[in-house]
Formats: C-alpha cells, sequence, structure tokens
C-alpha cells in the first residue's frame, strides 16, 4: 500500500508542474486522497465488507468530491486533476499512469448486470467534463477530449473528440476532420430536403394536368 501510495505521489509529482514537493502532494491534493481511500475500500470490498466499504468511499466523496465506487478497479499511478465532480463506477477498471481531469464521468448505459463501465488502458488521459459510457475498452495511450462523449470501443494510441465522440486520430495521424465552425445545420437540411421533394411533385404534378 506505501509503495502504491509512493508510485502515486511520484506520478502526480512529474505529470502536475504546479506540484512543487511531495509533501504538498500528500497534504494538499483531493485527488490524491481519494485514490488513497478508495484502496482502501476496495481491499474491503474484495473481502466482502460491502457496508464498510461503500461507507468509506462515501465519506472520501463528502470531503473529496470524487465519487469512486470501491468495487472499481484502479492501477499504479492515477493522476486525478482538480478531481471535483469526478464519479467511477463499480465495474471501471483503470490501468496505470492514467490522467483524469475534473468532471468526468466513467459510467454505465442502464440497468443491466456483470460488467458495465468502461475499461481504460495504460496511459490514458480523460480531458474535463468528458463522458465514457459503456463497457468497453479504451486502449493504451490514447486521449479523450474536454466534454466528449464516448459511448464505443477506442482503440489503442487513439485521440477522440465530439459529441458522440469520434476518433481523428490514430498513431498521430489524422483520420478525420472535426471542423468546429462548419458544422451542418440538421433543421437546415432537412428543410432543403423537404423543398427539394416538393418540387419534384410540382413538376410531376404540372406534367399530369399537361397531359390531361
Amino acid at each position: 500500500m506505501f509503495s502504491r501510495m509512493r508510485n502515486d505521489i511520484k506520478a502526480i509529482k512529474e505529470r502536475d508542474p504546479a506540484a512543487r514537493s511531495s509533501m504538498e502532494v500528500f497534504f494538499m491534493y483531493s485527488g490524491f486522497h481519494a485514490v488513497c481511500w478508495h484502496r482502501v475500500a476496495h481491499w474491503l470490498y474484495k473481502r466482502h465488507c460491502f457496508g464498510l466499504a461503500r461507507f468509506i468511499s462515501q465519506s472520501s466523496r463528502f470531503w473529496t468530491g470524487i465519487e469512486i465506487h470501491p468495487g472499481a478497479t484502479i492501477g499504479r499511478g492515477l493522476f486525478i486533476d482538480h478531481g471535483m465532480g469526478v464519479v467511477i463506477g463499480e465495474t471501471t477498471e483503470i490501468g496505470d499512469n492514467c490522467t483524469i481531469y475534473q468532471g468526468v464521468t466513467l459510467g454505465g448505459t442502464g440497468k443491466e448486470t456483470g460488467k458495465r463501465h468502461p475499461t481504460l488502458g495504460n496511459n490514458v488521459m480523460v480531458g474535463s467534463g468528458a463522458k465514457i459510457l459503456g463497457p468497453f475498452t479504451v486502449g493504451d495511450n490514447s486521449k479523450i477530449a474536454a466534454g466528449a462523449v464516448v459511448l464505443n470501443e477506442v482503440p489503442p494510441n487513439s485521440t477522440c473528440v465530439g459529441v458522440p465522440a469520434r476518433i481523428v486520430k490514430i498513431n498521430d495521424k489524422k483520420v478525420s476532420d472535426l471542423d468546429q465552425i462548419h458544422i451542418p445545420d440538421p433543421v437546415s437540411q432537412e428543410l432543403c430536403r423537404l423543398q427539394a421533394q416538393l418540387q419534384r411533385l410540382e413538376k410531376k404534378l404540372e406534367k399530369q394536368n399537361s397531359e390531361e
């Protein structure tokens, strides 16, 4: 447990330029506190002490603003930056050296049983406000942009953006463009389609009238 704590502190110092010392991380970082309390809760959860495990996780939520279900599995070096509003579901699995920003949800899509939350590979970064919903895998070294809503599996070394999220890069190669300015207006597109259909019907009616 203490070895994991040292690894977590080291990971935070490596990834956060605002972290000036190990003592500052230990006493001041709510994300670090949430992960430490989760490791205790998870240990109890694995030994079927469900009530006590849930009590610890909810107490941690009260003090840190980060809700991690005690059933979630978390690897080494998780850095939850700022952390307020982060929710991690029961069957979530998080690999080593991942980074999660504030407002992230690793959740399910319904009341199904069994595996219902996502699995994050190693070295995954999830931007602030992103939602990853469902029992699929986000591959190693992938990045989820802020505010993205991910509903399908993400291959390794990918970058996902948008709502719903789509892959724009794999292995640093662009696979699609995300034009945030010239976004099609679905209402305008539907009106154009109806106008074209109306014109076809008018021509067909005129032709019928001329034949009569």
